[in-house]
Formats: C-alpha cells, structure tokens, sequence
C-alpha cells in the first residue's frame, strides 16, 4: 500500500483525529446541521452522512444509546435502525439513483470498526463501474459534490419523508 505523507495532509489527520469522546456521542449533541451531518433524528437513532465518504451519499443510521454491538440494542431502536436504513435506501434512490447499494455494519475493532464502542449501520450507494483508477490505484476517492451539497439533498429528502 502506497502512502503519500505531506505537512498538509498530516496537519488534516493531526485535527481531524484528535477527538475527546465518541465522535457519534459527540455530534449528536450539536444542532443539525453541514457541520455535523446528521440529515435527520429519529426516537432512538438518527441519519448522518460518513465525513470520510466512499461515494457520494454514504450515509450511516447510528443509535443515540452509546451501545458497541446490535445485540445489545432494544428492540425498538434495532427496528428503527432498520427503517432508517431503508428509508435511506429510498432518499438515495431517488436523489443520484444508483445501480445498487452496500449495507452493513463493522461491530468491533477485529472486523474494522472505525468507531468500535457505538454500533452504526453503513448504506453505500453503487454504480456499475464507480471503482476508477483514482481509488484503485491512487487510494484516493473522487466525488462529484461536496459534502455540504450532499447533506442538503439528503436533508431536503427525508424532509419530504
């Protein structure tokens, strides 16, 4: 794996990494908004945009609870979580339209967690052919929108929900 290391890049991870708490736990807390991403809250868990997207409208369904596996969940928040996740589906499909989707969760830092003490759900929107040689090779994504346009659309969607 080929790592291209700068001043720039190193200041972008040395503020970006530095977080007292769950980053979840700590969003949640703040007003809805581009800044924190969270598209939508329902009575148990919410709608947030991933920061570090892996195409455009990577979005997360996340419990309000601080809870680090599924099973631990009640009941009515595993099945809000759901619902979230395909009324996200839906709010995806009808914004960029897309060939399919990834869904799933990581629970748990051997199966590659990045925040292993809050559970969340992971909805990837895909096309046929979205892998390209920046990501391939160059271990770069491109993105057709910034994430300010994105949490709107997404936002203005489940608005209308």
């Amino acid at each position: 794996m080929k790592h291209l290391w700068s001043p720039w890049r190193m200041k972008y991870i040395e503020k970006h990494t530095k977080i007292n708490g769950c980053v979840f736990c700590n969003e949640q807390a703040k007003t809805d908004s581009a800044e924190n991403l969270i598209a939508f809250r329902g009575e148990s868990a919410y709608v947030i945009l991933n920061r570090y997207p892996y195409s455009s409208g990577h979005l997360m369904v996340v419990p309000f609870a601080h809870i680090s596996n599924i099973e631990e969940l009640d009941s009515k928040t595993r099945g809000e979580m759901m619902e979230l996740a395909s009324q996200c589906m839906t709010a995806l499909r009808n914004i960029y339209n897309p060939h399919g989707f990834n869904m799933g969760a990581n629970i748990g830092e051997a199966a590659g967690a990045g925040v292993p003490g809050h559970v969340h759900i992971h909805i990837v929107p895909r096309w046929n052919g979205d892998t390209n040689f920046m990501s391939a090779l160059g271990e770069t994504r491109v993105l057709p929108e910034s994430l300010e346009d994105t949490f709107k659309r997404v936002r203005d969607t489940f608005l209308r929900f």
